[in-house]
């Protein structure tokens, strides 16, 4: 049987080695030894899962509860966790060092093995409603207390999705081709279908890769479109008749369909089935998968911050219905009548999808024919005035390439004006970056002080960060361990895609996908932006539809 110890120093051996071959070669040994099993679990833990991605389980063990597990079965202070913490900048090399001077045991010392850590984990997940936390802190303590000290490493990595050995799914892929004999081109491709490194491995050591193919209710990779700067660019690379469709704000989504059963799926491949109760109604009496994007809508699109409401909520009440209604724009075909049409060329798709016969909710993207600059532009600018964010472009001839992103589908966008804001705290970063200052949070000025409007933690070279770390230290005013309050002196210049309303900020606004375009050494913070330069931004993107 394969135990944790096992998997534990094969993780061990792949983080001390750099060599690629050497990786695959490990990893490769190692899965010749699981069972059919095993394979997938073993597979999924390598990459930091324990489910397929679109399971409705998770387990849902915070940083809180394995610190709180860690603290009760090593008996360490707060401080001296925090402390830890902060020397590696990794939870699980944390629990290493600390579980070496493990004082709680179970009386019999099992030997843990990955069939155990799954059966652990899957009752943790099934645990809903009241005292699940308990529940899942009691399974974590109770794997903990079996556990030595690099298989406490391993097993906490795995939950905090932080595992950082130089091992990616890429690699892992090699491996399982390496350790069957595969193609690695097949390997890849089935497993940008199937979408789940787990049922990749079996694929793999089943060889039967002529057998993929798509099916309701298993999600696969979304196919993704590469960003072009001007019309003109896209015009001269083409230089051919293409489809322009209006990119919506919204969230992009598949819909499966078995004619009598709906289910949906985000770009994540979660089942998010419950947040549209809109499009449980079967629209075809044959199994069907769309690919297209949910958007907040009522006689034109609302702001994405509204459609924000929906996800993750435990209930969709009426009143959130009617606050928030939603549509489906589909333009996409996967799937239909057990025929898969991803290897058929777009303008077939589009023609097999029209022929469905949606009904609202349930809408076709609008699609325009463009091929010169100026036909580009007029789409573009027909797509702002409607309140889309752009256009995405694609080759009519383009077959669908699951999980790839390339230029047969390309992406136009306006993108908004950056904000010069002011860091106000700093957290340690995780990984290479233990022990520099990486994560700065910041504000902007309003008429009774500074109001944080988020966080970014990428933009920055290693040796500048490196450098904010010195000055940040310097100027801090309050030590919280992990996280610095600091005198606000230093000006960022930060892009960001939007701008929503946030109840976790005092500004009561949130950067989405805030990114440092550059330090404003040149300005200081007097020369920030306003909050009320932030409602503007604001005002305009959530009402341009008025405009």
């Amino acid at each position: 049987m394969a135990t944790l110890l096992e998997f534990a120093e094969v993780c061990e051996k792949i983080k001390l080695t750099t060599s690629k071959n050497q990786k695959v070669s490990i990893l490769a040994n190692y899965l010749l030894k699981l069972s059919r099993n095993e394979l997938p679990i073993a597979c999924r833990l390598l990459t930091s899962k324990v489910f397929p991605p679109w399971d409705t389980r998770a387990v849902n063990i915070s940083y809180s509860t394995i610190s709180d597990a860690i603290k009760e079965i090593t008996e360490v202070s707060e401080d001296k966790l925090k402390a830890t913490y902060i020397k590696y900048g990794d939870l699980g090399e944390a629990a290493e060092e600390l579980m070496k001077g493990k004082k709680i045991t179970t009386l019999i010392q099992n030997t843990l093995t990955l069939q155990d850590v799954y059966s652990a984990l899957d009752t943790a997940a099934s645990k809903k409603g009241e005292g699940a936390t308990e529940v899942r802190l009691r399974v974590l303590k109770g794997l903990l207390a079996l556990c030595s000290p690099i298989e406490a490493k391993y097993l906490v990595k795995v939950l905090c999705g932080e595992m950082r050995i130089g091992l990616d799914e890429g690699l892992l892929e090699e491996a399982l081709a390496a350790a069957y004999g595969r193609s690695l081109k097949q390997v890849r491709e089935a497993g940008l279908i199937v979408a789940d490194i787990g049922e990749s491995a079996l694929v793999a050591l089943d060889g039967n890769f002529d057998a993929v193919k798509l099916s309701v209710f298993h999600p696969t990779n979304f196919m993704l479109a590469e960003e072009m700067p001007s019309p003109q660019e896209v015009a001269d690379y083409f230089r051919c008749d293409l489809y322009a469709e209006y990119k919506y704000d919204g969230v992009r989504a598949q819909i499966h369909s078995s004619g009598k059963e709906v289910r949906i799926f985000s770009r994540r491949l979660e089942d998010v089935t419950n947040s549209f109760p809109e499009f449980s109604k079967p629209f075809s009496d044959k199994a069907v998968i769309l690919d297209g994007e949910i958007v907040p809508y009522k006689d034109a699109p609302l702001p994405f911050q509204m459609l924000q409401r929906r996800l993750h909520r435990k209930e969709i009440t009426k009143e959130l219905l009617e606050e928030t209604p939603v549509v489906y724009f589909a333009f996409d075909i996967l799937y239909y009548n057990g025929e898969t049409y991803i290897s058929r060329p777009l303008r077939e798709r589009r023609m097999i999808l029209e022929g469905l016969n949606l009904q609202p909710p349930l809408y076709y993207a609008n699609q325009i024919k463009v091929k010169l600059k100026e036909d580009i532009e007029e789409a573009f600018e027909a797509s702002l005035k409607l309140g889309y964010e752009g256009l995405v472009i694609k080759h009519p001839d383009s077959v669908y390439t699951p999980g790839k992103r390339g230029k047969k589908w390309v992406k136009l966008k306006k993108e908004l004006a950056t904000l010069d804001v002011v860091i106000v705290a700093a957290e340690y970063g995780h990984g290479k970056r233990a022990g520099v200052l990486s994560d700065y949070t910041f504000a902007v000025k309003s008429e009774d002080g500074l109001k944080v409007i988020g966080k970014a933690y990428s933009g920055l070279t290693d040796k500048e960060i490196d450098e904010m770390t010195k000055i940040l230290s310097a100027i801090t005013v309050k030590d919280l361990g992990h996280l610095k309050i600091v005198e606000p002196k230093i000006v960022l210049e930060v892009a960001f895609n939007n701008i929503q309303k946030s109840s976790r900020h005092s500004s009561g606004y949130a950067l989405r996908f805030p990114r440092i375009k550059r330090v404003r050494w040149d300005k200081n913070v007097d020369e920030i932006d306003t909050i009320d330069r932030v409602k503007e931004i604001y005002e305009i993107q959530a009402y341009k539809k008025m405009l």
